[in-house]
């Protein structure tokens, strides 16, 4: 009866203590219109990689999530449900809508959208994005200025079907994210408002960052952020997670109490290595996936620890540590197994990382989801008596993100 109680307490309080712990229930976005608006000409201002085929996506991203809840009978909740909801308040709507417009100087087309537009139609555009064409269908006499017709009025969010960027859980709450590049920040804005507003989660939010009062935080971005045991969280100091946000989170969830130590690891700031989710996963209490070339690129880590409380003021310590990152791992996992993408094969391995072959979604102890077309690395799990089920990957990966990058896991057994 006890166990039941605890169940039911850690089903939705929205804290996570391990990565591999039993999936019960995860966020995921079907792609949608964002993706089509896509072309070889906008996708890097768009901050996407390729041009994908929307129907094609489509398929795989719902053979993914039909599987995880074949799988492990984790409830998938999809964004959109979720965004409808929240919408429903005018005010939130209203609010969102404009800050969305900021960027072609259209906010004062803010009501006019809201009052023309509805619910649902809103989330469409609040993620599909709304060219000024489009808005003259429902305003004819509309005076965009100087905007040509088919330019962006809202741009779309082709990255949100990667939801593991815009927020992370760790044992102690939230990280809502400060995205690195302001064309993804509005990602992080609806995750945020759906969490903080929507009557199944709100009360549970426990926000360890930003800061409040912090108007413009140093960006930190869900990826880098990695549950390492019970005592520990290692967050990657990237190309998109600053040193600054690192100590902020650091301090929260050391003031909070759920871990004592955060790690710092410092990563080449290059793309291959953009999160430190794409170094490793961790797959079960002494098992990690790695990408060997990235590393051994790990050549400083650093440890924050809590100091003391002192007057409702919360100091910490940083520590330079004068170890590799597998030294790290194997101090907070006894017993550490280390499996190296397409077990160290470098063409192989090389090859299956550029489709993200060590970013893995585990949703179970040693229950893994990968891409089908990492066949090498797919092969070396299954032979340390790793569960390996595959999707189809054609267009999913295009993004170049991989099962664990699409995936926001929102609550898993206690291990």
């Amino acid at each position: 009866m006890v166990k039941l109680d605890e169940e039911a307490y850690t089903y939705m309080n929205l804290r996570l203590n391990s990565e591999f712990g039993t999936l019960r229930a995860v966020l995921m976005h079907r792609p949608g219109k964002e993706i089509d608006r896509l072309t070889p000409y906008n996708k890097e201002f768009l901050l996407f990689e390729d041009v994908p085929y929307l129907d094609a996506l489509q398929r795989e991203h719902d053979a993914f999530s039909n599987l995880i809840k074949d799988a492990s009978g984790a409830k998938v909740y999809q964004l959109r449900e979720l965004l409808i909801r929240v919408l429903y308040d005018e005010k939130m709507l209203l609010g969102l809508i404009r800050d969305s417009l900021k960027r072609s100087g259209l906010t004062h087309l803010a009501e006019d959208i809201v009052e023309r537009y509805s619910t649902a139609e809103c989330a469409g555009i609040l993620t599909g994005g709304l060219k000024v064409h489009e808005l003259k269908r429902k305003i004819p006499n509309l005076d965009a200025g100087e905007i040509m017709d088919f330019a962006f009025a809202i741009a779309p969010c082709p990255n949100l079907y990667f939801q593991r960027d815009p927020m992370a859980l760790t044992p102690g709450g939230i990280v809502f994210s400060s995205m690195k590049m302001e064309g993804r920040q509005r990602e992080a804005d609806l995750l945020r408002t759906i969490f903080e507003n929507h009557p199944e989660f709100k009360d549970n939010v426990n926000k360890i960052y930003p800061v409040n009062g912090h108007d413009n935080p140093p960006s930190i971005e869900g990826g880098d952020v990695i549950v390492l045991s019970h005592e520990a969280v290692a967050i990657g100091n990237s190309e998109r997670t600053d040193e600054k946000a690192i100590y902020h989170a650091a301090k929260a969830l050391l003031a909070e109490g759920s871990v004592q130590r955060v790690y710092e690891v410092h990563l080449p700031k290059k793309r291959q290595y953009m999160h430190l989710d794409t170094v490793f996963t961790v797959l079960d209490e002494n098992l990690v996936l790695t990408y060997p070339d990235a590393m051994n690129s790990v050549f400083q880590t650093s440890l924050y620890t809590l100091k003391e409380i002192k007057d409702d003021k919360v100091h910490i310590r940083r520590e330079v540590l004068n170890e590799s990152l597998v030294k790290v791992l194997e101090r907070e996992i006894p017993h550490l197994e280390v499996l190296a993408t397409a077990d160290g094969n470098p063409d192989y391995s090389m090859r299956e990382q550029w489709f993200d072959g060590a970013n893995v979604f585990a949703i179970g102890p040693r229950r893994v989801i990968s891409y089908n077309r990492n066949v090498h690395t797919n092969r070396a799990l299954r032979e340390m008596g790793v569960e390996v089920l595959e999707i189809p990957s054609s267009e999913l990966s295009r993004g170049l993100g991989g099962p664990r990058c699409m995936t926001m896991p929102l609550s898993r057994a206690r291990v």
